[in-house]
């Protein structure tokens, strides 16, 4: 099945500061599974395409530091972006750089996501590029829901509806409703692609590497799937997660006896359900409950976990 994989991988990684900073964010992390996110994102689609079908959306001040993450790419499939301007100008600026002269099918990933089975990856991914390539349709790959998240989007698949994060009460509903988890990615042939953000987002239609500083900041969710007709849906069970932030320290390591995720020189004494990341001086706690604490050489963070999902305060 032909089809070209596109990473995008133009995040600063607020939610994972200290540990992720700007000169190194969190998609170049080695966090979870002993290779950095990116790596893993590109190695997913081992058997399927070779290196030469993978290309990578990134910050320009990034593009060294991905090419030398992967180096097995040709030089020209890392593309910088002068600056950020969210997913709509990102997957424009893919579809008429990658996709200017083909009607192959693009598929579009995000970089900072984990695939705990990637057979099972690569199966559903076949199954979205084989439906893309004999329709008009964008597809989408759906999760089903552990919970009722008021982390993810939502997707009904009955009707390829688009819903973005909603409160307690409506993710219950949704999950009830047999909605699925909206896993941020879209598989559709190039010129699906560019009809549908040439009738959808004209402003950014033509998005290039000249223009890039004049385009909207806006999702590809809000400016385009939330209004196009032709949504298919694969449901994906390869041990999705979308690890954004230190909440996914909760689920991806073992608790001491207190409860808490302790990495490095790290100690909770009494209290409980805590982070601690000591990356750079040592962490003890005394009586402390639901905080994240992380330490690097240069910086310390101190959160309550009810606060995770507003890191991005910390930059403004």
């Amino acid at each position: 099945m032909k089809f070209k994989a596109i990473i995008l991988a133009g995040g600063n990684g607020e939610r994972f500061w200290p540990l992720s900073t700007p000169e190194k964010p969190k998609q170049f992390l080695d966090i979870f599974g002993g290779k950095s996110l990116l790596r893993q994102c590109a190695e997913r689609f081992s058997g399927m395409i070779g290196p030469g079908d993978i290309h990578v959306l990134t910050s320009k001040r990034l593009v060294a530091a991905t090419r030398a993450e992967l180096p097995e790419l040709p030089k020209k499939n890392v593309i910088g972006e002068p600056m950020r301007r969210d997913t709509a100008a990102a997957v424009a600026l893919g579809v008429n750089s990658v996709g200017k002269k083909t009607d192959e099918v693009l598929g579009f990933f995000p970089s900072d996501q984990l695939a705990g089975d990637a057979r099972k990856f690569r199966a559903a991914i076949g199954k979205a590029v084989d439906l893309a390539a004999k329709t008009s349709a964008i597809v989408t790959v759906g999760i089903k829901p552990t919970g009722p998240s008021t982390d993810f989007g939502y997707i009904d698949p009955k009707r390829g509806k688009f819903v973005e994060k909603p409160p307690v009460a409506k993710a219950r509903e949704y999950v009830r409703r047999g909605y699925l988890w909206n896993a941020g990615m879209f598989i559709a042939r190039a010129s699906v692609f560019r009809a549908a953000l040439a009738e959808f987002a004209p402003e950014i239609a033509d998005a290039k590497i000249s223009n890039y500083a004049s385009l909207p900041r806006i999702s590809f969710d809000y400016a385009v799937m939330e209004k196009y007709p032709e949504i298919k849906t694969v449901c994906g069970d390869f041990g999705w997660d979308d690890v954004g932030g230190f909440a996914a320290f909760d689920r991806h390591f073992k608790r001491d006896e207190n409860g808490c995720v302790t990495i490095g020189d790290a100690r909770a004494v009494d209290g409980g359900n805590c982070i601690l990341v000591a990356k750079g001086a040592r962490i003890v706690t005394l009586g402390a409950s639901d905080l994240v604490v992380v330490t690097t050489k240069d910086s310390v963070l101190v959160a309550h976990k009810s606060k995770l999902a507003e890191m991005k305060k910390l930059f403004q």
